[in-house]
């Protein structure tokens, strides 16, 4: 049994706390917003549904300020957005948080983050790891439920250097996390910049006429939106393979998680088919705005870390690059001046040398 802290009550932390306490693990739960919380405290846990079975699931404590839920923790866990991790980062510094920290998912680049604004605040960074994915497909159809449709069969799992024990800890509290070099290879794993950006913005029209009544995955994902993410796939692989990794395309990443089912499709390179047939994803429907954090975290903190590493790697990336400026445009929002940058990432200035030197701890 390991004691756990989560950070975060949205639908992945909910699905945390409701597998983790099923596993007989201690489980701290806090969220920076007491209201998200407050439903889940009064219903006395996670009512949950799905892969998991159906019931409500008790954490050990629901903490009223982080410094009680990292009391005693072994690990804390943040299951949160992208846009979230500089507001809690700043708070497990200002906490002078020390035990291991994994972020569940890291999205692109989170490692790097967090590790920089604990350095910005004069704090060393405790013990960090990523995980590529979030290691559940969760919703929340209620304020105290999560319904969850799938739980990831392999995630990418990766650490900063000094940052071991987060790995292993990681590795404890999910079978699925598969270590990989570095957290450039864990970041450039995250299926969601590729998966979503494309259809976000060829679909924007939509969300914005409907509020969402559409499948994103399901009715969005046409022959036109599959070509759009077969391109934007391609430039990612080779941002990767400039970093000396060979990762898996789209599809094959998709299925090993276990969000596409269909190998036939995956076999014959047919996108649209295979994202259109995945059971975990069959059901969430899209956007309701474009406030949605398909948008507001997907460009923002997806494609701009991506084109900072691109550039950094000596890549071009055209087509992620139209797609940040089409978001851009279309959020009245310059996303490479408010998304995560090289800045904001701490490798400003780097060199590709530079860089692996930072994330492998080499000299």
């Amino acid at each position: 049994m390991t004691a756990v802290c989560v950070i975060g009550a949205g639908a992945g932390g909910a699905a945390a706390v409701a597998e983790l306490t099923l596993a007989g693990h201690e489980v701290r739960w806090w969220n920076r917003t007491a209201a998200t919380i407050a439903p889940f405290r009064e219903a006395g846990g996670v009512r949950y549904e799905g892969v998991l079975g159906e019931g409500l699931a008790r954490p050990a404590a629901f903490a009223h300020a982080l410094g009680e839920a990292l009391d005693g923790a072994e690990v804390a866990m943040v299951c949160l957005p992208a846009l979230a991790h500089e507001a809690v980062a700043g708070a497990l510094a200002d906490a002078r948080a020390g035990c291991p920290l994994v972020l569940n998912p890291g999205h692109t680049g989170g490692a790097l983050h967090v590790a920089a604004v604990f350095r910005a605040r004069g704090v060393p960074p405790p013990p960090l790891a990523e995980l590529s994915t979030l290691t559940y497909v969760a919703r929340k159809p209620a304020a105290a439920s999560v319904r969850i449709t799938g739980q990831a069969r392999r995630v990418r799992a990766a650490c900063l250097p000094g940052g071991e024990r987060a790995l292993a800890l990681a590795q404890e509290l999910y079978a699925s996390a598969a270590p990989v070099p570095d957290v450039l290879a864990s970041s450039l794993a995250n299926v969601n910049l590729v998966l979503h950006t494309p259809g976000a913005v060829l679909a924007a029209a939509w969300v914005e006429a409907t509020g969402g009544a559409f499948r994103f995955y399901v009715d969005a994902m046409t022959p036109g939106v599959a070509r759009s993410i077969d391109a934007l796939d391609a430039e990612r692989l080779a941002v990767a393979a400039a970093f000396g990794h060979e990762l898996e395309p789209l599809l094959e990443e998709m299925a090993a998680i276990g969000t596409v089912d269909d190998a036939e499709a995956v076999a014959r390179r047919d996108t649209r088919a295979a994202i259109a047939g995945g059971a975990a994803n069959s059901r969430i429907g899209a956007p309701d705005s474009l406030d949605h954090r398909y948008y507001a975290e997907d460009f923002g903190y997806g494609l701009v870390p991506l084109l900072a590493l691109a550039s950094i790697a000596g890549v071009e990336a055209p087509y992620a690059s139209a797609l940040v400026e089409v978001a851009s445009v279309l959020r009245g929002e310059d996303l490479r001046a408010t998304g995560l940058t090289a800045a904001r990432l701490g490798v400003a200035g780097l060199d590709r040398d530079g860089l692996l030197a930072l994330v492998r701890g080499e000299p």
